[in-house]
């Protein structure tokens, strides 16, 4: 369903970023919009279409992006990154339960083991 819905918003931010370039510039700050000439888009029909073109594509993007976070929101994830366990690593041993009294063995709990040092040490300064 979230595919679906991603693949549906990258169609439509593509759509809206083409009808907003094929629209005709009407600001004259920089003297090179409105020129008289008869062009692609010179008629007012075609200037409706392509600002109702927009508006409609503005919708389908505000509908889709709200539909991506509220799946976002109902998926099954970790309130904090602290409570998850820490991945997998090149063979150090993590153990699960560090004697807390909520049992639940967060990521700090097994930072402060692995703080413990392993192997050869260099002997202290004379």
């Amino acid at each position: 369903m979230e595919t679906v819905v991603i693949v549906i918003h990258l169609m439509v931010v593509l759509a809206l970023v083409l009808v907003v370039l094929l629209q005709r510039s009407e600001g004259g700050a920089l003297g090179i919009g409105g020129g008289g000439g008869g062009g692609l888009m010179s008629s007012r029909g075609t200037a409706n279409i392509l600002t109702r073109a927009t508006a409609i594509l503005a919708v389908a993007f505000f509908a889709t992006s709200l539909t991506l976070s509220l799946i976002a929101q109902n998926q099954d994830s970790p309130a904090s990154i602290l409570d998850a366990g820490p991945a997998a690593t090149d063979g150090a041993v993590v153990p699960t339960d560090s004697g807390t009294d909520n049992g639940t063995g967060g990521i700090l709990d097994s930072l402060k083991q692995q703080s413990q040092p392993s192997g050869p040490q260099v002997p202290a300064a004379q």
